[in-house]
């Protein structure tokens, strides 16, 4: 787990960033052909450089590139992965879903290693001091997004998606990267198969000499869950893990499941969901410092992080880094009360 200066309590964010109006109608452009690449490719550096910075200026210890690159959670790496067609790449909305379907079993590109992700890497390495955190939808939820006629076993397509994932991790790596997260928003959805997705994300993580979160949440398209529940369904199959760190949302539904993780003998470090990405009322430092004494009384300080419930996208800017500077706020309040 990287921190900054060593200290408890560390602030990160789960990864994606607000995407104001006038970077969706742009981005929208360009689906609709009415732009460049080159220009949209400028207009995201700006979009990403200017993310950075208002993380560093909230006080954020761990920042990520905002995921401002990507049209939606699914999409950006369906598009690179071969053996994935999408017959039409054109969307009325940039976040639309891509009608994808696999065409022969997916597998890592011959001339593009990373699919492009230690590109996306390097440039948000080279504008911040501090920690970065890059995160990539997990293999599992891609693949529920996909139309699969080839093969007889869904779980197949599943981790011949992992596969092209891990030659990307490799390659972000190579690049710098020291914190990768996978994020498997559909996992609430599908329980049943966590069996699965612990398979494709240890396939993932391989024996890459970084640091690996796992971020599963109920959904957050839109602002809205799409599922309901508890995260006892993780367990026991989650410890084979090869995880670091279980980054979890707790704000919104509160910390019934608190219990669930200690007594589930989950050892590792935890990313407490502190701010209820889901509302735009701002939490008050006393209400984030709270929610981390609660947390205290299950996992230990040396292995909290401190973090949103999840993506910040559906937010206004204003609204998230208020939330993100209560967050810092509070976790101060508590890290001074700890010796």
């Amino acid at each position: 787990m990287e921190t900054n200066a060593a200290e408890l309590l560390p602030t990160a964010v789960v990864g994606s960033w607000p995407v104001p109006e006038w970077l969706e109608r742009l981005k929208t452009d360009w689906f609709r052909s009415r732009m460049s690449r080159t220009q949209l490719d400028e207009i995201h550096d700006c979009a990403v450089t200017a993310a950075i910075k208002e993380q560093e200026l909230a006080g954020i210890d761990i920042v990520s590139d905002g995921e401002l690159r990507r049209d939606n959670d699914v999409d950006y790496l369906l598009a690179r992965i071969p053996g994935i067609d999408i017959p039409q790449t054109g969307k009325d909305f940039y976040y639309d879903y891509y009608d994808a379907r696999v065409r022969t079993t997916p597998r890592p590109p011959a001339s593009a290693p990373g699919l492009g992700l230690d590109a996306d890497f390097a440039f948000t390495r080279a504008r911040t001091d501090r920690p970065v955190k890059f995160s990539f939808t997990g293999p599992f939820s891609l693949a529920r997004r996909v139309t699969d006629t080839v093969h007889a076993d869904h779980g197949d397509l599943v981790r011949a998606i992992a596969h092209v994932l891990a030659d990307a991790a490799g390659a972000l790596r190579d690049a710098g990267a020291t914190l990768l997260q996978i994020d498997e928003p559909f996992l609430a959805g599908y329980p049943e198969q966590i069996g699965l997705a612990v398979e494709a994300i240890n396939i993932v993580t391989r024996d890459l000499d970084v640091s690996w979160a796992l971020h599963v949440c109920y959904g957050n398209r839109y602002a809205r869950p799409l599922w309901e529940g508890h995260y006892d369904f993780l367990f026991p199959a989650v410890l084979d893990a090869r995880v670091d760190q279980l980054v979890l949302e707790f704000a919104r539904k509160g910390d019934e499941d608190l219990p669930v993780i200690e007594r589930s003998g989950w050892d590792r470090a935890i990313g407490l969901g502190v701010v209820d990405v889901k509302s735009r009322t701002v939490e008050t430092p006393e209400v984030v410092e709270a929610r981390i004494r609660r947390a205290l009384e299950f996992v230990p300080a040396e292995r909290l992080v401190v973090n949103p419930d999840c993506g910040l996208r559906n937010l206004p800017t204003a609204v998230a880094t208020a939330k993100l500077r209560a967050m810092v706020d509070g976790a101060a309040k508590v890290r001074a009360t700890l010796t």
